[in-house]
């Protein structure tokens, strides 16, 4: 029998964990584009009624955008300004919040214009209406994908260091 010793132990494993792929964002965009452009004439054909894009749905897009931007703000503050580390619970927290924001607020951008877009010619006097709250509620889900990068890139280390 051979005692097992420091030499027979596996090697930590080492990963690297790289920011979010313009792929993956490009992914969501363009299955958000045909998924929002579909939802209107799919509605339509089977229920005769198109789903209303409402205020509160745009408003709570930038209301999550501001959010995600103030974490972004403090998280580069206590990183990078003040070289604090963040606990590493709350810097995985932190980062996958991002990760998961900036690919589902890139999903739904495309998604509302998508929709805003099968508007377009829509001879339906609600048709500027649900254009103009796409857009705004786009433009909202748009911020929260930039707020989200901007916080993945507070999450990152400087040089290689095992910074948090």
């Amino acid at each position: 029998m051979s005692s097992s010793g420091p030499e027979d132990d596996p090697p930590e494993p080492r990963g690297t964990l790289r920011p979010t792929s313009a792929r993956a964002l490009t992914v969501c965009a363009v299955a958000g584009l045909v998924i929002g452009w579909a939802i209107h004439p799919a509605a339509v054909a089977l229920g005769g009624r198109a789903p209303l894009v409402s205020w509160v749905q745009a408003l709570a897009l930038v209301m999550v955008a501001a959010i995600m931007a103030f974490l972004a703000w403090q998280t580069w503050q206590t990183v990078h300004v003040r070289g604090e580390r963040l606990e590493p619970h709350r810097a995985v927290n932190r980062l996958v919040l991002a990760r998961a924001c900036a690919i589902g607020g890139t999903l739904v951008a495309a998604g509302y214009v998508g929709y805003g877009v099968s508007w377009l010619g829509d001879a339906s006097q609600l048709a500027d209406r649900w254009v103009l709250r796409s857009v705004v509620a786009a433009a909202g889900a748009t911020g929260v994908t930039l707020a989200s990068l901007a916080l993945e890139r507070a999450c990152r280390a400087d040089g290689g260091r095992s910074q948090p």
